[in-house]
């Protein structure tokens, strides 16, 4: 389950006191609802650092999961985002460095689209703020106004030869998505976006950025270290003695290499031959 964006800058909200007893069943009934909520969505997400809102770049096809923006190679750099009523556009992207993409993070739930794959398929879907599926029908004209999945609103990610951390994006028609100047006589006007290039391009070629807790190499990582932070007092706990330093040491490489218990037993049963040799 996604849980609700945050941008810089936003203020957290305040958790309310109750002050006087929840009065009657149907009180009761709604807390009970609540926690169940709460625990569902703590299954599902697993062991996802819930406090880390930064964003980062996807590297390979595989990373994408979640929240995720599209940045497109346009001049300044922009976003794929749709509105309330699946209209898809480029939204100018104002959370940026220097106009680099790989800084790049939403300011606006446009801006934001949820990837998932498709279950037994190779295919992502890439589901709105507003809850409907980007789709991509066979004229190549993108909208987001479907709430079911069908070939239109399924896509292949591809990484792009000899461009690290750069995608395609592609229809199962196998043509892509690519952005480019609009036809509007209007001045400024947007750049526009299309799903009919039939061949790879500077203009098909855009990074994806995502949230990092959901990034399969950071959330190894963070769980890596969560390891590794254990106590001096936990371990001579586990051991029944005072630890040498190099003990210590021992017990926490253990803790990284997944032999920890066994590490343990080895120090207990020194432990017990120094006192009775």
């Amino acid at each position: 389950m996604v849980k609700a964006l945050t941008f810089k800058g936003d203020k957290k909200p305040k958790k309310r006191k109750r002050t006087t007893e929840a009065s009657g069943s149907a009180d009761k009934t709604d807390n009970d609802d609540r926690q169940l909520k709460i625990a569902k969505a703590s299954a599902e997400d697993g062991d996802a650092n819930t406090d880390d809102d930064s964003w980062v770049s996807a590297d390979v096809a595989t990373d994408i999961s979640g929240p995720i923006m599209f940045v497109l190679p346009t001049e300044p750099p922009t976003a794929l985002a749709c509105d309330a009523i699946g209209k898809v556009f480029t939204l100018p992207i104002e959370n940026i460095i220097d106009n680099n993409p790989i800084t790049a993070e939403p300011h606006d739930v446009r801006q934001v689209w949820v990837a998932n794959r498709i279950v037994g398929t190779e295919h992502f879907r890439f589901k709105g703020h507003h809850g409907k599926y980007l789709s991509c029908d066979k004229i190549g004209l993108f909208s987001a106004t479907s709430e079911a999945i069908t070939p239109l609103e399924s896509f292949n990610v591809i990484p792009t030869a000899n461009t690290p951390g750069t995608f395609q994006i592609q229809t199962l028609r196998d043509t892509f998505l690519s952005v480019r100047a609009s036809r509007s006589s209007k001045t400024n006007a947007a750049p526009e976006v299309r799903g009919d290039e039939t061949e790879i391009t500077f203009d098909t070629t855009l990074r994806i950025r995502m949230q990092a807790r959901y990034k399969p190499k950071l959330k190894a990582s963070k769980e890596e270290k969560a390891r590794e932070k254990i106590s001096r007092a936990e371990l001579e706990a586990a051991v029944g003695r005072k630890l040498e330093e190099e003990e210590v040491r021992r017990l926490k490489r253990a803790r990284r290499e997944g032999d920890y218990h066994e590490a343990v037993l080895d120090l207990k049963v020194k432990g017990k031959h120094d006192k009775y040799g």
